[in-house]
């Protein structure tokens, strides 16, 4: 329908003219004002302590000990059964989180301005790596780390990233697709850029030798720290891509370990949902496939604009880690991932393929008509709380999901 192609056009300009800029760091209760005690912001589309998985779980319950609505992790089990807490998806508040994704009142979040068309979006500050609370960790050492974050780095990067006057990240992503990272299970060229660029501010505001020191080591041994950036600047180009009448571009995808579910422009904020499937991938020493949790996370938000999956072709040493194959496998990914998409983005080359632009756009009607689903980078989180990442691997997104959208896209258009 010309409409369609019309309403379609209009979301791969918005999508391709956006101008992401990170500006801060701030409180979550002063990025989202509708934050509340004891609101709890999480990944994926919405969701009952019911049905939560046992990372979500897990995750909840420390976010309750940090935020100081619960004197231990049994106590806030306890209130979280009884209805103590409000649950939300981080996406109906321009957020965004990984795996778990909390987001509460005293988080430090990261702020993106898309300042082409003047929306903010959030995202919390990466943790680091080893037992975290995306994962499900909830223990004393994630805590203390949790604090660290908020009371110290996060002013400290906040203040760096005003100096500064924000940092562009457009650029950034593309040199990174060249240093063969594709921003969701590969950052460490992006990471690396992104200390260098700030490294100066930071000495410039920091008079504390010792707390310069401590965030600037904490950076520099992330390798994924530029995960939730790049999260963050998916969210704020996909947030004006929302609600263009008759549009089939698929304006999010996320998971809560539980369910997947995909937002669609035309379709507003209604869910399309199915079963979330089991990634395959490769486990850490000492764990299997028996350990795994369904896969989890609004870190598909990568995906949605084209990295992660997508880009695989950019990180073949990405394909080996996950367990999507050889590395000469990379490039048919990202072929395939552009059988579903509109167009290629002409800012974010990839070299292994002569140059040919990162596939944008994901049309529900393409994936139904090829039959062919989003391939997306994962983490594994184990199934019991507080036990943390297991693995990594691939996980394809539920068909269903395109189905119900596309059926959903023609009912608004009168379409039978």
């Amino acid at each position: 329908m010309e409409k369609i192609e019309a309403a379609n056009q209009q979301a791969l300009e918005r999508m391709l003219s956006g101008t992401p800029v990170l500006i801060d760091v701030v409180p979550a209760h002063e990025a989202i004002p509708e934050l509340r005690d004891k609101m709890i912001l999480h990944a994926g589309p919405p969701i009952g302590w019911e049905r939560m998985c046992g990372p979500m779980r897990g995750a909840i319950a420390g976010i309750a000990v940090f935020e100081g609505w619960a004197t231990d992790l049994a106590e806030a089990e306890r209130m979280a059964g009884d209805g103590a807490f409000d649950f939300h998806p981080n996406h109906h508040f321009n957020a965004v989180g990984p795996m778990t994704g909390m987001t509460t009142l005293n988080q430090p979040m990261l702020v993106v301005e898309n300042r082409t068309y003047g929306n903010k979006a959030y995202c919390a500050v990466n943790e680091g790596l080893g037992k975290v609370m995306r994962f499900g960790g909830n223990d004393a050492e994630v805590l203390d780390r949790l604090r660290w974050l908020r009371d110290a780095f996060g002013p400290v990067l906040g203040g760096a990233l005003r100096h500064m006057g924000g940092l562009p990240l457009k650029d950034i992503v593309a040199r990174g697709l060249s240093m063969g990272d594709e921003m969701h299970q590969r950052n460490v060229g992006c990471s690396s850029l992104l200390l260098r660029a700030i490294a100066p501010a930071l000495a410039e505001t920091v008079s504390d030798s010792a707390a310069l020191s401590k965030a600037l080591a904490f950076m520099g041994g992330n390798d994924q720290f530029f995960l939730n950036i790049a999260m963050v600047m998916g969210k704020a180009i996909m947030d004006p891509v929302r609600d263009i009448e008759g549009s089939s571009v698929v304006t999010a995808m996320s998971r809560n370990g539980t369910d997947f579910g995909i937002l669609v422009s035309g379709t507003g904020d209604e869910w399309f949902t199915a079963p979330v499937k089991m990634p395959e991938g490769l486990y850490f020493p000492g764990f299997t496939a028996d350990d795994a949790n369904p896969d989890m996370g609004d870190s598909t938000i990568v995906e949605t604009i084209g990295l992660g999956g997508f880009a695989m072709a950019a990180a073949p040493a990405v394909a080996g880690f996950v367990g999507a194959g050889a590395a000469s496998e990379a490039a048919l990914t990202t072929r395939a991932m552009a059988e579903i998409t509109l167009a290629e983005n002409p800012e974010w080359t990839i070299p292994a393929l002569d140059y040919q632009g990162v596939p944008t756009g994901i049309d529900i009607r393409l994936v139904i008509e090829t039959g062919i689903v989003p391939t997306i980078n994962t983490g594994i989180a184990h199934k019991k709380p507080g036990v943390g990442q297991v693995g990594a691997g691939v996980v394809k997104a539920p068909m269903a999901c395109f189905e119900q959208a596309l059926y959903a896209l023609a009912d608004r258009l009168g379409v039978s």
